[in-house]
């Protein structure tokens, strides 16, 4: 709603600044420089990814908002990134943020539900809104406002970062043919969808991106969910595990986020959050197109070297989607703020299905097939 048309009116000034500043080679301080440097209108930021760098399209967004506000300021305003585990461990970049050692972190909130499991709906829930969707919601539907009031919570603003799109169920290095099947496998996987695995007995770890495959090559854990075909392959867990499974029902369209420190944001100059909101909107589209372009390709490129797909059965999912439902149910009641959100995200997500369940579905049904 509000938000959206705002980005457009920003988007098109800061396009319109851009066109005035000078192109130059992106070179942010040193780990040791101060938190931030502001010296006139030179502003200095520091920004903790949970990504490591070998994964050029999801940590590729935090390069992508940094080039663009440099340029568009003409190198006055500069937001040096560093890597999971170059400031701080990429699971503590919200503690980050709120503490001020970065200035702004690139994460996703579902990463977070310890603090506030409403949080989830930041990124995603198990069952819940493709990345289209999801970004309606956000953007246009007042989802934005909702998160905005629990992130200020702990001092810090959000912005979206970019989607994945529909992920996959992730690495096996065994066969999961049931819901029972479940019981007893040790997984990676975060946020609410960990809770469902959780019931349905798995045993449940969290881990950064970049610690992931040695789990899985030791033996530490059975099996690894992260995003899809192109990052999955560049982590190289093709290696040692050969079953992959989909979909990956608890991230059907994850959001990733940009979060601010509220006291750093409140010093910019107007114009400068113009330029931040304007380059976090790119960013995002250029994350999302990104996969949805190099997926395909890397798909074929693991079929071909030997890994199998597999569906996950149906009575897994039926029973993931129970478990699901009475999770979400379980939270709502427990807590009141996080009944606001959810309510109104289970109305956006009923309309979104209903619009996308009529046109959407019947063309795909019939034309993805035929390839």
């Amino acid at each position: 709603m509000a938000y959206y048309r705002a980005m457009k009116r920003r988007t098109f000034l800061a396009g319109a600044a851009g066109a005035a500043a000078a192109a130059t080679a992106c070179k942010g301080p040193s780990a040791s420089d101060a938190p931030a440097v502001h010296t006139g209108q030179n502003v200095r930021w520091r920004l903790a990814s949970s990504f490591p760098k070998g994964l050029d399209t999801i940590y590729g967004a935090a390069e992508v908002l940094s080039e663009r506000v440099k340029r568009l300021s003409g190198g006055k305003f500069e937001i040096r990134p560093y890597a999971a585990g170059e400031l701080v461990p990429g699971l503590q970049v919200l503690d980050a943020v709120q503490e001020g050692s970065a200035q702004v972190g690139h994460t996703a909130g579902y990463y977070y539900t310890g603090k506030n499991p409403a949080l989830a709906f930041d990124t995603c829930v198990p069952f819940g809104m493709t990345a289209r969707q999801q970004t309606a919601w956000l953007l246009e539907g007042g989802g934005m406002e909702l998160i905005r009031e629990v992130y200020a919570e702990f001092g810090v603003i959000n912005f979206v970062a970019g989607n994945t799109g529909v992920q996959m169920g992730g690495w096996f290095k065994r066969e999961v043919n049931s819901a029972a099947e479940l019981q007893g496998l040790r997984i990676r996987i975060p946020g609410l969808g960990g809770e469902v695995m959780n019931r349905l007995g798995a045993t449940v770890q969290v881990l950064a991106g970049g610690d992931i495959y040695m789990a899985l090559e030791r033996g530490a854990i059975d099996a690894t969910e992260w995003v899809g075909p192109y990052d999955d392959e560049k982590l190289g867990f093709h290696k040692v595990a050969k079953l992959y499974y989909y979909p990956g029902w608890w991230e059907p369209g994850p959001n990733l986020s940009l979060l601010v420190n509220k006291a750093e944001w409140d010093k910019l100059p107007a114009e400068y959050k113009e330029m931040f909101e304007a380059a976090s909107y790119e960013a995002a589209t250029v994350m999302q197109t990104r996969y949805d372009q190099r997926n395909a390709a890397a798909l074929v490129r693991l079929l071909d070297a030997g890994v199998e797909m597999r569906r996950f059965s149906d009575d897994l999912m039926t029973a993931a989607h129970k478990a699901s439902v009475e999770l979400l149910a379980e939270l709502a009641a427990k807590d009141a703020g996080y009944r606001k959100i959810y309510d109104h995200w289970s109305k956006a997500r009923t309309d979104a299905y209903r619009w996308f369940g009529t046109a959407e579905a019947a063309y795909a049904e019939y034309a993805f097939p035929k390839g």
